[in-house]
């Protein structure tokens, strides 16, 4: 009987050791769950700390792009109140377009009927100082062998001088262009024409008429330089010089006091070479000369 009481007792401690022991693994494991939890709610914390700091940052952005948009409703509201007038005024302007380019064609066909025509009202005997002006006349008057006397020292300064074969094309261009910039602007031409009847391929044949024109301008001769730059227009329409040759021959037009061909001139300029340097010029003459009444 005491055995059995020992062993009995023996077996009723060991099963309160072992209760014991899973009651601490169990407290040990609730234990760290909790702490898991713990280290868990604070990195939550510090997400909800961050997501807060961005919600404000989209507050605030929200608000500033509201008061953009306010500003942007109150810029567009004006802008079309300013427009409401604009249809008035295109109107203007189209119906100003219309009568330039109805006077353009005009004098298109102007320039080509004189073009196909002759000189030869120039051709009278009695005014020899007026043959001067176009070369042309001095063609006809070779047969009168008695009135070539009187006018050769002006026809030299106005036909262009004998062929000179042993020279290159650049050197007739440079010669020309030497006596443009020195003044002599008879020479300069007679040089000129001469390059295009020698080199009439060459790639410097458009500027050579544009330098015509140039010498006619400067010798206030503005008729002839207008038909010279015509002339480019029409004869060489890919030229580098047709935004110069339109802007000079607008200036050549204020010259003679005919204010609308000038504006015709200028604004067909803009039109047709917005990019170019002259075309800036051009817009600024084209308002000082509508300022003029």
């Amino acid at each position: 009987m005491q055995r059995a009481l020992g062993a009995l007792l023996i077996a009723v401690v060991s099963l309160g050791a072992a209760g014991q022991n899973r009651e601490r693994q169990t407290y040990e494991l609730i234990y760290q769950d909790v702490q898991l939890l713990k280290q868990q709610y604070q990195k939550l914390e510090k997400k909800v700390d961050a997501a807060s700091d961005d919600i404000k940052a989209i507050r605030d952005l929200v608000r500033d792009l509201a008061g953009q948009f306010k500003l942007f409703q109150a810029d567009q509201a004006r802008a079309q109140e300013n427009l409401k007038g604009l249809p008035s005024q295109y109107q203007i302007v189209l119906e100003r377009l219309s009568q330039l380019e109805a006077r353009l064609l005009q004098m298109g066909e102007d320039l080509i009927a004189l073009k196909a025509k002759p000189a030869p009202p120039v051709e009278t005997p009695q005014e020899a100082p007026k043959k001067d002006d176009k070369t042309p006349a001095v063609k006809k008057p070779a047969k009168e062998t008695p009135k070539k006397t009187e006018p050769v020292p002006d026809k030299k300064e106005q036909k262009p001088p004998p062929v000179q074969t042993n020279l290159s094309s650049q050197e007739v261009y440079l010669a020309a262009y030497n006596d443009y910039q020195k003044g002599n602007y008879d020479l300069s031409i007679a040089g000129f024409e001469t390059y295009r009847e020698q080199f009439p391929t060459s790639p410097l044949a458009d500027n050579a008429l544009y330098m015509i024109g140039e010498c006619y301008f400067s010798q206030k001769k503005f008729d002839k330089a207008i038909e010279q730059f015509d002339d480019l227009i029409v004869t060489y329409p890919l030229s580098d010089k047709i935004a110069a040759a339109y802007w000079k021959k607008g200036l050549s037009f204020i010259e003679l006091k005919k204010k609308d061909e000038a504006i015709a001139t200028l604004t067909l300029l803009v039109s047709k070479y917005p990019l170019e340097e002259e075309a800036k010029s051009a817009q600024q003459k084209i308002k000082e000369l509508k300022e003029i009444k």
